[in-house]
């Protein structure tokens, strides 16, 4: 088999990964990083993309090497380990599902101009009825095709975010204020590194779907790929996914920063202002198209977001439980992380910023236990000695959990203190 058959054939876990990852943490968080501090927070997106990279490839390589997802070797840690990875899932699926959804729902509105024909925000609603369409393609199945249809459109969003950046850098528009100097060494500063690393590129607890998608892309294809193809094929993903989060940084800080302008606080106004910097950078005739290619990418992430919940609760469930699978469970638990998200979108109508700083911080919270949980179920006497990470990687995935259990401890300690 050639080399470009066998690397199509691996092709998609790492693509996923980076369509989930080009949504909030990238739209809406990396730019207002740069909105906010210019390129003052450059650091914390390239510290947090490097600290969670080993926790993220572990689960890529623990599905290749073992056939088994994350959440089965949880379990061989003892029933409570499973307990605790259904509880934490619990604890933030309703607020990730929630913010994923409304900043979705928010792009919806903006494309539809839903509330600017009413004169009233109803992105709430608007996101009600993105849920339920969501739910409805899951239930029967037919979202394998909506979604190469949708892959098309985000890989347009890909593009076209590496074309605006290009042409911002060549021709900055001029700086009509000096930027203050931010500090994140306040507790609101502390707050929003925290949540902006969050999701940067991902949650940490994700990482499960990494193992799910490695294993569903080797049924389908019928293909079982080396562990080097595996891990060269994420690798990919994420290269992809801390360009774009650089990219969205330099958006806001050159378009926003630099000439004292601020994003909306409105769910749809906010999102038009993240389209209006594709038509600043790209001229107006970019802006149907680009918030098209958002939305398309939001809504990419929102329908993975939902199933994935879904699939790590049944399975969770079931591993916990020690019981069989079953389809209804699957499709019961879809329903919850649904109603759930929707609860709280209503409870924060209106309230993008805070419900995304909400979700984003409670991610960053629970990190610390499932890197360290990833972390052993590879460097175990009883994972194969050939797919163990070399002594490099090790050394990196410790450094990256002393960094994210730090920053969590600053973080409750100023909570409380404060």
């Amino acid at each position: 088999m050639s080399t470009k058959a066998s690397w199509l054939r691996v092709l998609g876990p790492g693509i996923m990964f980076a369509s989930a990852c080009i949504g909030v943490s990238h739209l809406v968080q990396s730019t207002r990083a740069g909105a906010l501090a210019g390129f003052g927070l450059l650091w914390a997106i390239l510290a947090a993309n490097a600290a969670k990279y080993p926790f993220f490839e572990f689960g890529s390589r623990y599905a290749s090497a073992s056939g088994q997802s994350l959440i089965e070797g949880f379990r061989t840690f003892g029933r409570g380990a499973s307990w605790l990875y259904l509880g934490l899932t619990l604890g933030t699926c309703f607020f990730v599902m929630a913010a994923v959804g409304m900043v979705t729902g928010a792009f919806l509105d903006n494309l539809l101009g839903v509330s600017a024909r009413m004169g009233t925000s109803l992105t709430s609603e608007v996101t009600v009825g993105l849920f339920l369409a969501c739910i409805a393609l899951l239930w029967l199945g037919k979202f394998n095709a909506l979604d190469k249809v949708i892959k098309v459109l985000a890989s347009v969003l890909l593009v076209s975010t590496v074309v605006a950046v290009a042409l911002t850098v060549s021709a900055p528009p001029p700086a009509t204020v000096v930027p203050e100097t931010w500090s994140w060494t306040t507790p609101t500063g502390i707050a929003f590194v925290i949540a902006l690393m969050g999701w940067m590129p991902s949650a940490v607890d994700l990482s499960t779907w990494n193992s799910f998608w490695t294993l569903e892309r080797i049924r389908t294809s019928g293909y079982k790929p080396t562990l080097k193809e595996t891990l060269t094929e994420f690798n990919a993903g994420y290269a992809i996914s801390v360009v774009l989060a650089l990219g969205f940084l330099i958006l806001g800080t050159l378009l926003l920063h630099r000439t004292d302008s601020t994003l909306p606080d409105g769910s749809a106004a906010f999102a038009s202002g993240i389209v209006s910097l594709y038509a600043r950078a790209m001229g107006d005739w970019s802006a149907p198209i680009m918030g098209a290619a958002a939305f398309s990418a939001m809504f990419s992430t929102c329908i993975t977001v939902m199933d994935g919940y879904a699939r790590s609760l049944d399975r969770a469930w079931a591993v916990a439980t020690q019981t069989d699978r079953n389809p209804m469970r699957h499709r019961l638990a879809l329903v919850l992380v649904a109603l759930g998200g929707l609860i709280v979108v209503l409870a924060f109508r209106g309230q993008l910023k805070t419900l995304v700083d909400l979700a984003t911080t409670l991610s960053f919270l629970v990190a610390p236990v499932i890197a360290f949980w990833n972390l052993r179920l590879v460097t175990r006497d009883d994972f194969p000695a050939e797919a163990k990470p070399g002594r490099a990687l090790q050394a990196w995935a410790w450094l990256g959990l002393l960094f994210l259990t730090a920053f969590s401890t600053v973080y409750v300690w100023v909570l409380f203190s404060a």
